[in-house]
């Protein structure tokens, strides 16, 4: 084998879950890290459960990861006639035979089999049919499969990058099928034709694929292939351990994107689930790349954790220019009912200046947008926890009203002025500039967390400030 070629190839039966995005991850750093080519290929042979919408998702989310392929994307139902001329070979080599039994004598063995406590295999009733039988039920109708002849004896050994040596015994696999009685092959038999027209030399996937691995060297022994390199990275489990569901929260892409992550945030927390790339955690892909390699990835499961990706991803909303957030922002923000794109003039000139002030506190796009809502909205609530620290003390509506009074007549209306305004007004109550400056922040913004309060004021404006300052000391002397 020559360059580096590996493949990504998921199904299109719904939305890339992040094992999957794993995995096309680890395929793109080992292919950039080798100089080699990362190819993108869809099996969509399961024509029921395929969808075309599932598909245009799955490559949108590979570029919106920033995973762009340099070869594809192919797909599988369209080369369908190359698995039908390999299977005709290996029927006219011998290597693989036709199989006409029912499924009812299938469920029958596989009963049968459960009852005496053992594992089903197919016991290889049609392996030696005479070429006159096999023109018998062709003739009649009769459907069938076609399935690999394996040796009875021996075993095959897959010699894994990450695990080693794992050795299976033929006597515990079967005459395994390869192509269906609808004419369509299966998962392991049109992999590794297209791995071997596609020169693919190393195939990294998921540990359970592992077990598919013995009969894909199988076929390829049969039909005259080379050998890749097989390379299976560790699963990924959930908090508890157990299997990664929906029931642990989001789980694909599409629902990380939805919920405010940055692309970079996801691909350097899944690069970690798994690889261990040194000290520094905080890794663009670009620094990923040379770093990256086979031996560093761990043969134990990761563990799914969302609070590390969530406070990864507000490093990085941090680190993105101005600009860029603004744009990610946007569509949180229609969303929330806060802003109606297209934006222009001074409604831009506002948005910009909101989603700057609000970015250093938050962890996601969604919680960014939420966090501004008081820039948009009137305060039709206060915090419960801050009414009672801030507003139930002796004398916090007549704070309110000072605060009120000095902003209203405050010249000019800037942030040094503002807050030289409030230290000086404290001094003169004879207070701490916090006992002003709590109540006051949940009054206009009807919170005890945000950006700094002189921010919050000088970007509400004198007017809405003052407003609702008044508003929060009546509501006061209500209750």
């Amino acid at each position: 084998m020559s360059s580096v070629r590996v493949r990504f190839a998921p199904s299109p039966t719904g939305e890339l879950h992040i094992g999957g995005a794993r995995t096309a991850l680890f395929n793109y750093l080992f292919a950039r890290a080798k100089k080699g080519t990362f190819i993108l290929r869809i099996d969509d042979t399961d024509l029921e459960r395929s969808r075309a919408e599932y598909t245009e998702a799955l490559l949108d989310a590979m570029r919106w990861l920033g995973l762009e392929w340099d070869e594809g994307p192919y797909y599988q139902s369209r080369r369908l006639e190359r698995y039908e001329d390999e299977a005709a070979r290996l029927l006219k080599e011998g290597k693989a035979y036709r199989c006409f039994c029912t499924p009812e004598e299938l469920t029958a063995g596989r009963e049968q089999a459960h009852k005496d406590g053992k594992n089903y295999l197919y016991p290889g009733t049609c392996r030696d049919l005479t070429p006159e039988k096999i023109e018998e039920y062709c003739e009649s109708g009769r459907d069938f499969v076609v399935r690999l002849r394996i040796p009875d004896e021996g075993s095959t050994v897959v010699r894994d990058l990450i695990r080693g040596e794992v050795r299976f015994n033929h006597r515990d696999l079967d005459d395994f099928i390869i192509m269906k009685s609808n004419g369509l092959p299966t998962y392991n038999f049109a992999s590794v034709v297209d791995d071997a027209e596609m020169k693919i030399t190393d195939v990294i996937r998921a540990e359970e694929h592992l077990s598919n691995t013995p009969r894909q060297q199988l076929c390829l022994e049969a039909l005259g292939y080379e050998q890749p390199r097989y390379a299976h990275v560790p699963m990924i489990l959930a908090p508890d351990r157990s299997k990664l569901s929906k029931r642990h929260g989001a789980t694909s892409v599409e629902e990380f994107r939805s919920r405010g992550y940055l692309p970079e945030a996801l691909i350097n927390y899944m690069a970690l689930l798994g690889w261990s790339p040194g000290e520094k955690e905080i890794l663009p892909l670009s620094e990923m790349i040379p770093l990256f390699s086979l031996e560093r990835v761990n043969k134990t499961a990761a563990i799914y954790d969302t609070t590390k990706l969530t406070w990864m991803n507000g490093q990085y909303l941090r680190a993105v220019p101005p600009e860029r957030l603004a744009a990610e922002a946007l569509p949180f923000y229609t969303a929330a009912g806060l802003v109606e794109p297209p934006l222009g003039g001074e409604e831009e000139e506002y948005y910009e200046k909101v989603v700057k002030a609000v970015s250093d506190r938050v962890k996601t796009l969604a919680e960014m947008a939420d966090a501004s809502t008081y820039f948009y909205r009137e305060v039709d609530s206060y915090d419960e926890k801050g009414v009672r620290k801030h507003f139930r003390k002796e004398g916090s509506a007549a704070l309110l009203r000072r605060a009120a009074s000095l902003l209203h007549t405050l010249e000019p209306f800037d942030l040094d002025s503002v807050e030289s305004g409030y230290r000086n007004l404290s001094k003169e109550l004879g207070i701490s500039a916090g006992r002003l400056i709590h109540p006051t922040r949940l009054a206009i913004s009807g919170r005890t967390m945000g950006p700094g309060l002189f921010d919050i004021i000088v970007l509400l404006g004198r007017e809405k400030t003052v407003s609702r300052l008044e508003k929060a000391a009546l509501w006061i002397e209500r209750q």
